[in-house]
């Protein structure tokens, strides 16, 4: 059985989607579900290392409404999908839209987004998802080797795609054929030379993203792959991830950085250290924990919110509210007015 693979994105924790909404309506034939993949997403396992890079490329055909959906989730690698009938509901980073016939979507591996509202209704949807070697947006990028797009097409195709995250786009027939004919093929399986014409199909749709993208010049925003950002969305995580034992050296090697620049973008977005703009999350966490009407103990939120040990809590929940966490809790939150800035 394969494993499932954890990685983190800059705001949570997320397991690589295994679709298995998809893979019980698929089981239970109120669609059809053709895929060829490789880890635990669903499908037929490419062999050993052919297609290094490709982890899954498939279509769905659901005729009717369907009773489940993909909730918020993330990928391992690049999502470029295309709905070639009806209306799929598509949701990227609190956005709700909907995607049309003729369509593409476009999502990065730290781009959280669901598929359906909360169902899918009846559509035909058909997706690849390419690792290309990154999990926060100032990693630099590394494509499938069987590539065949030049060098310098790659590049703009790679600084497009950083440093812009429209998530929606307007295919045109050609690559609406490239997906119709992408179907095809993956419904024959995994032999030799349907691999090899997979291949020559995922190139040909690279090239055609790549056309397809140049021609739109859309605009581009350098700050997208910059650290700052990679920064900004790592703090705007911590509110999920405050149970885990962070050091200085854990929260910027989680950016790629350096403890200096780590530092110094923070201090630059928070107006404070690291450490202190931890220390008042976990306070902020532990106080709306307090006052929910929740049966954990005093230590059990502590330890919940990432503290180590009870009296520490207590003497940095009394620094900042100005009294402890058992009187903070009695008055509901009430008593508070020497809450300290």
């Amino acid at each position: 059985m394969e494993k499932r693979r954890t990685f983190r994105t800059e705001r949570e924790l997320f397991h690589a989607d295994t679709c298995e909404p998809l893979k019980r309506a698929a089981a239970l034939d109120v669609l059809r579900l053709e895929a060829i993949s490789r880890g635990a997403y669903p499908g037929t396992h490419l062999p050993g290392n052919e297609l290094k890079g490709l982890c899954m490329a498939g279509y769905w055909n659901a005729p009717g409404k369907q009773d489940w959906g993909l909730g918020w989730h993330c990928n391992e690698g690049i999502e470029i999908g295309y709905v070639s009938a009806g209306q799929l509901p598509f949701g990227i980073n609190q956005k709700s839209l909907t995607v049309g016939p003729g369509e593409l979507t476009i999502t990065r591996p730290w781009q959280r987004h669901r598929v359906g509202d909360p169902n899918v209704p009846a559509c035909h949807y058909s997706w690849i998802i390419l690792d290309v070697g990154v999990r926060r947006p100032n990693q630099p990028w590394q494509w499938p080797k069987w590539l065949l797009l030049p060098k310098s097409g790659l590049e703009r195709l790679t600084e497009t795609l950083r440093q812009n995250e429209d998530p929606v786009w307007h295919g045109d027939r050609r690559i609406g054929d490239c997906f119709s004919r992408l179907d095809e093929i993956v419904a024959r399986g995994v032999g030799e030379m349907n691999l090899a014409r997979l291949k020559i199909i995922i190139n040909e749709l690279v090239v055609l993203l790549a056309e397809l993208l140049e021609f739109n010049n859309p605009q581009l925003d350098a700050s997208l792959s910059g650290s700052d950002r990679t920064v900004r969305l790592f703090l705007e995580s911590l509110t999920h991830r405050l149970d885990e034992p962070w050091t200085l050296e854990s929260m910027a090697e989680a950016c790629g950085l350096g403890r200096s620049q780590f530092s110094t973008l923070c201090r630059k977005t928070t107006n404070l250290t690291p450490s202190s703009y931890l220390g008042q999350l976990r306070v902020g966490k532990a106080a709306a924990l307090l006052t929910a009407d929740l049966p954990s103990s005093i230590t059990e939120i502590a330890f919940r919110c990432g503290f180590q040990s009870s009296q520490y809590f207590a003497k940095a929940f009394r620094d900042r509210y100005g009294l402890p966490p058992s009187e903070y809790r009695q008055h509901g939150g009430g008593a508070t007015n020497s809450v300290r800035r």
